[in-house]
């Protein structure tokens, strides 16, 4: 008997899945068991995951048949998309509740089963690691708000026009997710704080420069911004079908243990092209930092761990004595330093090391205490190369607290660090969410960053100074006069007699000039 080849869709502009969503949005909007968009964004998610996974294992199955290749569906009969929810005049109602919120329920095709979350949350993969796993992960900390089975439904049959069989369709929609990710983060307020700014992360991303081959790592990856920019980053780099596969299969890693940002950072990778995201979903730093050993560490690591949240006393026991903090963003520092790869090689033009780019508060710089003993192995362990500040408000309006993006690797000790300050546009005297930082402003920022000289957003300051000082990193830009009034009284006087120095050289330059001209 031959198969039922599925019918070509038509293509699905911007503008109408923008409508298309919309559409379900209001529809939810009706529902009592919904309380704005932090519910309803969830929601939308695992209805259009369901059906991004039911378009692929089609698309997938015409391919095996084609190929005369045995084909074993991810979602078995009748928990399949195309079984429950494709046709506009389904199950609906109550029937339709229980098939998905219920242990055990009468199914769609009449036979009685485990009911639809109830199944996914059991899928196994084979050796683990495959899809199944993901779907698992992902329906373990999913739950059904909706109440109303016919909105549901209405939802389901709006969310069955968009048609994910196409790359280009794929790449709209997923631009369009990454819009509502932004209008989540600002519904969110001060839930917000796994998400970072896509300028920020672009950037980052560029600089740190990840290898087809390497190993990038987000521990507390949110939404999965790090790790989509990576993704697409290292994507351009694919040639071979071998490549590919080694995109696919061994280039990302992350970690995220609050429910809802892993399964927005489920979606939105599978959106953007990886097809089996490696997201763990507990804590990254419930293991004991001393059992990291060679084979846990990446490559590069991308992240922004939250700061100012706390850990509870059995994170804390995983770290040494005397570095043992309820700061999550310290424990997270100390976590990215042990992860990082290690060089591979004695030869320089052999060894791959590690490296990082971490977003970190002010107060990360000028902490003491335990905060300085991290910073002391940070700079005599590793190489603290730049340390990038960030102006007023990159953050506005989900926190007012000043960032820096810290970026090191191996090997260490420090000899220097540069610091670059990335100013405001000129007229501004802050970002907000109406005018957020653009990519186009860090350009000067990437020129230098090749080719780097002094300049008057740009100075380096030794690695012995910064110990001696008790490791405080928070160095003002000796060449802004507002910034040098509120130095400390032993960097102020430090930068003057810098400054004079350089006068004396100048100064000897000129007369050596000078005497060469009389000659």
């Amino acid at each position: 008997m031959a198969k039922t080849k599925k019918p070509i869709e038509p293509l699905t502009t911007a503008q109408r899945l923008g409508s298309l969503i919309k559409s379900a949005r209001d529809i939810m909007r009706k529902d009592k068991g919904l309380n704005g968009d932090l519910d309803r964004l969830p929601m939308l998610t695992w209805i259009m995951f369901l059906k991004f996974l039911d378009d692929l294992e089609h698309n997938r199955e015409i391919e095996a048949e084609l190929a005369k290749e045995p084909f074993r569906p991810t979602i078995e009969q009748p928990y399949r998309w195309r079984d429950w929810a494709a046709k506009p005049d389904g199950i609906t109602g109550d029937e339709l509740i229980a098939f998905v919120n219920n242990d055990e329920v009468v199914r769609p095709d009449g036979t009685r089963g485990a009911g639809l979350f109830a199944y996914l949350r059991e899928l196994q993969g084979i050796n683990g690691g495959d899809r199944r796993d993901v779907i698992a992960s992902v329906f373990h900390g999913t739950i059904n708000r909706m109440i109303n089975g016919y909105l549901l439904r209405d939802v389901i049959n709006k969310v069955n026009n968009f048609h994910f069989t196409s790359s280009e369709e794929i790449h709209t929609l997923g631009h369009l997710y990454e819009a509502l990710l932004k209008e989540m983060r600002d519904a969110a307020g001060d839930s917000g704080e796994f998400y970072t700014p896509r300028t920020v992360v672009r950037f980052m991303v560029q600089v740190t420069d990840p290898q087809l081959g390497e190993t990038v790592l987000d521990p507390a990856c949110g939404t999965g911004g790090f790790l989509v920019e990576a993704y697409t980053h290292l994507e351009k780099q694919c040639a071979t079908v071998q490549q590919r596969k080694t995109l696919q299969t061994k280039s990302l890693l992350g970690g995220e243990a609050k429910p809802l940002p892993y399964l927005l950072a489920q979606m939105n990778l599978l959106l953007h092209g990886l097809e089996s995201p490696k997201i763990d979903s507990g804590n990254s730093l419930r293991f004991p930092l001393n059992e990291i050993g060679d084979k846990d560490r990446v490559d590069v690591i991308l992240t922004n761990p939250p700061f100012g949240g706390e850990e509870e006393r059995g994170i804390l026991s995983n770290f040494p004595e005397d570095k043992q903090t309820s700061e999550t963003a310290l424990l997270f520092l100390q976590f990215i330093m042990r992860k990082l790869r290690r060089p591979r090689s004695p030869s320089p033009a052999e060894r791959k090391d590690g490296r990082a780019g971490v977003v970190v508060p002010n107060g990360t710089l000028f902490g003491d205490g335990v905060c300085a003993r991290i910073k002391e192995e940070l700079l005599k362990n590793f190489n603290l190369h730049t340390i990038v500040r960030l102006p007023n408000g990159v953050f506005a309006p989900y926190t007012s607290i000043p960032t820096n993006l810290l970026f090191f690797d191996h090997p260490g000790p420090t000899e220097h660090v540069w610091y670059y300050e990335q100013p405001l546009p000129e007229g501004r005297k802050q970002y907000t969410k109406t005018m957020p930082m653009q990519f186009e402003e860090f350009k000067d920022c990437l020129a230098w960053w090749k080719r780097r000289k002094e300049t008057d957003r740009a100075w380096k300051v030794s690695a012995k100074d910064l110990l001696a000082n008790n490791c405080n990193l928070d160095i003002k830009n000796p060449r802004n006069k507002q910034d040098l009034e509120h130095l400390p009284p032993e960097q102020l006087v430090d930068s003057i007699l810098k400054k004079e120095q350089r006068i004396i050289e100048i100064m000897g330059e000129i007369k050596q000039m000078l005497g060469e001209t009389d000659k």
